[in-house]
């Protein structure tokens, strides 16, 4: 092989390693950026429902012995 491919050669994975460690870089700042900007878009509410333990859970829960 001659000097001058080995050359090129050198310069295209050089340059193939540099650019994935850019676009790694931008795609974990992506990331960070959109789970920061759903966080704080978010309203924070006060939950109104959700699970109460009433007589019918409790009769569930006694039937399938948890």
């Amino acid at each position: 092989m001659s000097e001058q491919l080995k050359d090129k050669a050198v310069q295209s994975r050089r340059g193939f390693l540099k650019g994935a460690g850019v676009a790694g870089i931008a795609t974990a700042l992506t990331v960070l950026s959109d789970s920061e900007a759903e966080a704080s878009a978010a309203p924070v509410e006060k939950a109104t429902s959700g699970y109460k333990e009433t007589a019918h859970v409790k009769s569930y829960y006694e039937a399938a012995k948890f």
